[in-house]
């Protein structure tokens, strides 16, 4: 999720519980900081490997494992910054900070990207799908909540801000649910029986979803704009990636060769070539055009690469008036 929501809402669990009216303000700047605090880990990069950083992003950072860690981390950090000099005790430093840094890993599970809530013991990813990454109906309600609650020194504001924040997820997953079946019956229609079908709620709103799904040869995408009627927007297949095929001339025992399986656990093996550039690898779940295959970011091979060589990871900004007015005209279901 963005780092505005992130922090807002670690700001309104951490309201939601002062004692002392007073110290309100407090509390939420306390939440806010240590809810974003977990996506300092987009520091952990390498310049030598593309990759490490989309394996270290939402990795031990996110975990519900160190939840207590990091709260503690940023309650000593912010004690010694602001808590002795504002009469806050170490103790509620923690307290304030371990609330807003719990919010973290739970909301960017709710979005597709993935998130390894449950590492060190699984480094699965984890994607419930029911909220975009940036969704200002969701986020502006909660900001209001908590500007209010410190300029009025009342948890109760708070209280309501993260009511809501609880609410809006749940109306994304039966928003997320209903696209899974629009998608299955489009399956259906066409006369195939999926590998598996995942819906993905497009850019800034849970009522125009992409729906993606698996056959033994191809994924299928295609748009369902969810409102009290289903409408669908059929849209374009490609071929699923096969290296022997794709990339006859690729080393298998090659550094780039081992980058595709890192960007296919990555890509939770949404993968596939790029139409439009043959040595690339595109990530399927992504587009902003929500039935169509232009994806936002790929890997790309090259021929000549050294064998310890690793791959080059890019994102392509395509977007384009038109891709503009098809997704618009799609979500207000012209």
């Amino acid at each position: 999720m963005d780092p505005v929501t992130q922090g807002v809402l670690g700001a309104s669990l951490s309201q939601s519980m002062v004692r002392n009216k007073k110290q309100t303000a407090i509390a939420g700047l306390f939440g806010l900081l240590s809810g974003m605090a977990p996506d300092l880990d987009v520091f952990i990069r390498s310049g030598n490997d593309p990759l490490l950083f989309l394996e270290y992003h939402r990795h031990f950072t996110h975990s519900l494992a160190f939840i207590p860690f990091g709260g503690l981390l940023c309650g000593a950090l912010l004690y010694f910054l602001l808590g002795r000099r504002w009469e806050v005790t170490f103790k509620l430093s923690v307290l304030y900070c371990t609330l807003g840094y719990a919010t973290h890993a739970l909301l960017d599970a709710c979005t597709s990207y993935g998130t390894q809530l449950f590492w060190p013991f699984s480094n699965v990813r984890i994607a419930w799908n029911t909220m975009s990454i940036v969704d200002p109906i969701y986020t502006l309600p909660i900001i209001t909540g908590v500007l209010l609650a410190a300029i009025k020194k009342n948890p109760r504001i708070a209280k309501v801000a993260f009511a809501w924040a609880l609410i809006y997820p749940c109306i994304g997953f039966v928003q997320h649910n209903r696209a899974m079946t629009a998608g299955l019956e489009l399956a259906t229609e066409r006369g195939h029986v999926p590998l598996r079908v995942d819906a993905k709620p497009s850019f800034a709103n849970i009522i125009l979803w992409k729906v993606i799904y698996e056959t033994d040869e191809h994924y299928y995408v295609d748009a369902v704009r969810v409102m009290q009627e289903i409408k669908r927007y059929p849209g374009d297949r490609i071929e699923k990636l096969n290296i022997a095929r794709d990339f006859s001339w690729l080393d298998v025992e090659s550094q780039q060769a081992k980058d595709i399986e890192r960007f296919r656990w990555f890509s939770n093996d949404y993968i596939a070539q790029d139409p439009n550039d043959p040595n690339r690898i595109v990530d399927m779940r992504y587009s902003f055009v929500p039935n169509q295959i232009t994806a936002l970011w790929g890997i790309e091979l090259s021929p000549i690469a050294e064998r310890e060589e690793h791959v080059f990871y890019s994102s392509k900004n395509n977007l384009t008036i038109s891709h503009r007015e098809i997704f618009f005209n799609q979500l207000l279901g012209r």
